[in-house]
């Protein structure tokens, strides 16, 4: 027999109701540019006895010609293989005796240079790091090896239905010319043509101060760290030209329904797409929120639908990826080959209801406590932190942005959410592309009646 339950004894049949947001505040970084151009920021943050850094290099794949694709992912991958003063193996014992290491990546935007470190250890990771940066040998056989590692990442994503769909999803979607129309880490036509010499000629145009920028979190003095600054990046020079405006991306008419072929696949990657607004967007809240109740979280519409309702799969989420010249909407799942064109249907059904119908007000409010609430997650940490205010340099954005966050977020009402979506998503031009056996599809798909289909 059940005891009684006390007053003090929580009613567990029903869950609990979600607490009052907390306060969170961010310190304001202080603004120290260099005459170079290089952008500074330090931010205090003294709980912790650790310092992360990042350099922002404007150097990003977006500005690559054509038929150097690849190389902004190559020299970045090849950057620690060895500066003028060390080799590769003798930069990485110095890192190690540090205990650090540098963490280089290249997107469509820029090349970025992390590393965290103890904060008596500043001065020493700052000068390796300017070594690196600014002194990179790139030697011939560290670029070969790197090469023919990203050779076979292209090889290898040849054969990966997930990729096959995205790689099919961004040709479909953007026009001839345009950089987000290839892979970001080249093709093996472009990528077995880049040497030492291109990777020398993009490090020489593009790793310089002019537009770039460093952020320093963690346990420091701005004083101190202005004269490190000073001492191995202050006779740093040179700039970079703007990135020139991208293509413009129109809604292809009529929509493309694509399948790329594979015979007797047992799944199909299923993409939809639409072009999307860059970063600097001032919809972007509205439309996290929008998305966040379309296929943004674990609760959302399309999972509640494909997962929970009709168990097609496993997960499926909508994204929207936000970039300096433009960005891309897309939902994405995966699906067995005998359930492919009922879960095109649902996931459409579900894009339709949203921009047409609109989020409802129980949706909005959850969506907008939800982002809300996790923000403060995301900047737990220095290294978190330092590449938060790393995206501000990236994407020209204010300096207040992360302040005002939560505020503009919790700000967010229905009819926002809806008009943005709306604004910037039209269903019946979003593009359908799958990976999968167009045998067993094929038809299904067809009777759907939402465009020409075409097999690749």
């Amino acid at each position: 027999m059940n005891a009684p339950r006390s007053a003090s004894t929580p009613d567990r049949t029903r869950p609990p109701e979600p607490g009052q947001l907390r306060p969170f505040h961010l310190g304001t970084p202080l603004n120290l540019d260099r005459p170079s151009g290089l952008r500074l920021r330090i931010l205090r943050e003294a709980r912790v006895p650790l310092v992360s850094g990042c350099l922002v290099l404007d150097a990003g794949e977006a500005v690559v010609d054509p038929e150097l694709a690849g190389l902004s992912i190559l020299a970045g991958d090849a950057l620690q293989g060895g500066t003028e003063e060390r080799s590769g193996a003798e930069l990485a014992e110095a890192l190690e005796r540090l205990g650090t290491h540098l963490r280089v990546s290249s997107g469509w935007d820029a090349t970025t240079v992390a590393f965290t470190c103890t904060a008596e250890r500043l001065p020493e990771t700052l000068a390796l790091l300017a070594e690196v940066v600014r002194r990179p040998a790139f030697p011939a056989d560290e670029v070969e090896r790197i090469r023919n590692q990203q050779l076979a990442g292209i090889e290898k994503r040849r054969k990966r239905p997930s990729q096959i769909a995205d790689d099919r999803a961004d040709r479909t979607l953007h026009p001839a010319g345009h950089p987000f129309r290839r892979p970001m880490g080249g093709t093996e036509e472009t990528v077995s043509g880049l040497d030492r010499e291109a990777i020398v000629d993009w490090a020489r145009a593009r790793y310089r101060p002019g537009r770039a920028g460093l952020v320093l979190v963690g346990d420091l003095e701005p004083a101190d760290v202005e004269l490190l600054v000073e001492r191995h990046l202050g006779d740093w020079t040179g700039t970079t030209e703007p990135p020139p405006p991208l293509p413009a991306v129109k809604v292809p008419e009529p929509r493309p329904v694509v399948i790329a072929h594979r015979p007797g696949a047992v799944q199909t990657e299923i993409r939809i797409v639409h072009p999307g607004p860059p970063r600097r967007t001032p919809d972007l809240h509205p439309l996290q929120v929008a998305n966040s109740i379309l296929g943004g979280a674990f609760t959302s519409r399309l999972n509640l639908n494909l997962r929970e309702t009709h168990g097609f799969t496993y997960g499926v989420r909508s994204s929207l990826a936000m970039r300096r010249g433009g960005g891309q909407f897309e939902i994405s799942t995966a699906v067995g080959t005998e359930v492919t064109a009922a879960a095109v249907r649902e996931s459409m059904k579900e894009l339709v209801a949203m921009v047409e119908d609109g989020p409802t007000e129980e949706e909005t409010a959850r969506a907008r406590d939800y982002l809300a609430g996790v923000f403060p997650l995301q900047m737990e940490t220095t290294a978190q932190l330092a590449a938060r205010l790393a995206r501000l340099m990236i994407y020209d954005l204010p300096d207040d942005e992360y302040h005002r966050y939560r505020d503009e977020i919790r700000a967010v009402t229905r009819d926002a959410a809806h008009e943005a979506l709306a604004r910037h998503v039209a269903p019946a031009g979003s593009p359908v592309v799958l990976c999968g056996d167009a045998d067993a599809v094929g038809a299904e798909v067809e009777a759907l009646g939402l465009g020409p289909l075409e097999v690749v």
